[in-house]
């Protein structure tokens, strides 16, 4: 039997997380025993779960609320808890409050707990931990150099991860995910948000703001990969991993142009002029310092899949949406 903690349940990736654990049933060959879900607001109990749920509101990241969360031991523990990168670059004292110190509280908990308590940790990390200049594509050994706070914050989580796995005191593994695209629901804070935006407000009926230039390049995911890239890593040997514990996920490469374009062949031109050239210094610097293509082969290697192409994504939107085009 698996119990699993999954710590910022109540956001996007972390609903889609539950929803397909509570589907399968089942994690690294053994049934589901019990899932706590947790984050600063109370995660939704779903009510066709195999197994007990509990939900949590709570801040991780304050002092001792880690060791209660690990108290009962779970066998795996999802760790997507994070403020986002515009945030982060606004508010640097909250950033570095959630994406620092709450990851080491929790790293720590676990370190403490002791009795050889080892869970398998999979820990959300970003693209953003690289900064340019960059080669193109970028090597997963590529030197972490992050220009924002946020890639910063998310670096020094994966060496933290990657020190406790190599002293034995958790089985860790990062997964530095791409971009998200389509976001569903409303736009958040991060800089990110435009290119789900400019996708998700079209298909809706309503106007999108574009920030960049349409020749910006990015790396992309769906969130159905997201969720397939976090079971994965959950269920992957340790000794097929290696001592390098963090892993650049594969991803669909594309320009606001191509994304553009894919919204005409799927929704027509009238979708497309619902979007507005609003250009914003801010997001255009934060954005031109970001990583744009990658070469994932070690994570491909290991069996995490991409999608197929920058079109598959926003059909997955659609399907999983119930978009009308």
């Amino acid at each position: 039997m698996t119990s699993i903690l999954v710590i910022g349940a109540a956001g996007m990736v972390g609903r889609k997380l539950v929803d397909a654990l509570i589907a399968r049933q089942h994690l690294r060959g053994t049934e589901l025993s019990k899932l706590t879900l947790v984050d600063v607001v109370e995660p939704d109990v779903p009510t066709d779960a195999p197994c007990p749920v509990s939900a949590i509101a709570c801040d991780f990241s304050a002092e001792g609320t880690a060791e209660k969360l690990i108290s009962d031991r779970p066998d795996v523990i999802f760790h997507l808890a994070a403020i986002v990168s515009g945030e982060s670059e606004s508010d640097y004292d909250k950033g570095y409050r959630i994406n620092l110190d709450g990851s080491r509280h929790l790293f720590e908990a676990i370190r403490k707990a002791g009795d050889n308590y080892c869970p398998r940790v999979v820990y959300t990390s970003s693209i953003a931990v690289f900064g340019a200049p960059f080669p193109d594509p970028i090597p997963d050994d590529f030197h972490l150099t992050p220009l924002t706070s946020y890639g910063t914050q998310k670096a020094i989580g994966e060496m933290l991860l990657a020190d406790l796995t190599r002293r034995g005191m958790m089985d860790g593994i990062g997964i530095r995910l791409p971009t998200i695209v389509v976001r569903p629901g409303k736009a958040n804070l991060a800089a990110s948000s435009f290119f789900s935006g400019i996708i998700r407000e079209p298909l809706n009926g309503q106007e999108a703001i574009l920030p960049v230039d349409d020749d910006v390049l990015h790396w992309m995911a769906s969130p159905r990969s997201a969720v397939a890239f976090l079971i994965h890593a959950a269920e992957l040997d340790g000794e097929a991993i290696g001592p390098r514990r963090n892993l650049t996920m594969p991803g669909v490469a594309a320009t606001v142009a191509e994304e553009i374009e894919a919204l005409r062949k799927i929704g027509g031109e009238a979708r497309v002029k619902l979007i507005r050239r609003e250009p914003n210094e801010i997001i255009q610097r934060i954005v031109g310092g970001w990583p744009r293509r990658f070469d994932a082969a070690r994570a491909t290697s290991l069996g995490f899949k991409a999608d197929s192409s920058f079109e598959a994504i926003v059909r997955t939107y659609i399907e999983e949406e119930g978009i009308s085009v």
